[in-house]
C-alpha cells in the first residue's frame, strides 16, 4: 500500500491552493495522510480527490495562534489516528517530542500517550523540516510543508511517501516539489 504524507500546509496563509505538484507526486496513492496545520477543511476536500484522508489536529488548526484561519470539526480529523495496514502500526500525529529533543522516556510517553502503545511508524509535522528518522523500532517520518518548508517562502516544498506491504514498511520517501510550487497570495 503506498501512503501520500503531507504537512502544515498553512492554506491559505501560505498560498491559495495545495501545489498542483501534490496531486501528481500523490497519483495513485491508496490514503493520505495529513499531519496538522491544515487550517481550512477544503484541502481534505481536494486531497480527498485523491484517496481517502486522515488529518491530524495541528495547533494552528483551532485558530488560537493569532490567525483567522480555524479548521471546522470533520470526522477525518482527530487529535492522533492510529492505523493499522498490512500489519503496520501507524501513528499519525501533529508533533510528539523525538529522542533527539529530549529522552528516550519521553518519546515513549507519548508513543504511549497517542497511540496506547507501540508503533511502528510515526508520521508527525510542525517543524516543516522534512526527515526519515529510526528512533529504535519506530520509523518518523517528516514530510516537512509543501508550502512553507523550513518556514521559507520561494523555496521548493516537501511530501512523503510511505509504502507498506507484507508487515513491514518497505519504503519511505521524501519528494521535493518543483521551485515556485507554491505561488505566495
Amino acid at each position: 500500500m503506498r501512503i501520500g504524507l503531507i504537512s502544515d500546509t498553512h492554506i491559505p496563509e501560505a498560498c491559495e491552493h495545495l501545489p498542483a505538484e501534490v496531486f501528481e507526486v500523490f497519483r495513485g496513492v491508496d490514503l493520505v495522510m495529513h499531519a496538522g496545520d491544515v487550517y481550512v477543511n477544503r484541502v481534505l476536500d481536494e486531497l480527498s480527490m485523491i484517496a481517502p484522508v486522515i488529518a491530524a489536529m495541528g495547533n494552528g488548526d483551532e485558530g488560537l495562534d493569532g490567525h483567522r484561519f480555524r479548521l471546522e470539526p470533520d470526522a477525518r480529523v482527530r487529535e492522533a489516528h492510529l492505523v493499522e495496514i498490512e500489519g503496520v502500526r501507524i501513528g499519525l500525529v501533529h508533533a510528539v517530542p523525538t529522542p533527539d529533543e529530549t529522552s528516550h522516556e519521553v518519546f515513549a510517553n507519548a508513543i504511549a500517550r497517542n497511540f496506547g502503545g507501540p508503533v511502528d511508524v510515526i508520521v508527525q509535522g510542525h517543524s516543516h523540516v522534512e526527515g526519515i528518522v529510526r528512533y529504535g523500532a519506530t520509523l518518523v517520518v517528516n514530510p516537512g510543508s509543501a508550502t512553507l518548508p523550513r518556514n521559507l517562502v520561494g523555496v521548493p516544498g516537501t511530501v512523503a511517501i510511505l509504502e507498506v506491504a507484507l508487515g513491514a514498511v518497505v519504503g519511505a520517501e521524501i519528494i521535493t516539489l518543483g521551485p515556485g510550487a507554491c505561488v505566495a497570495k
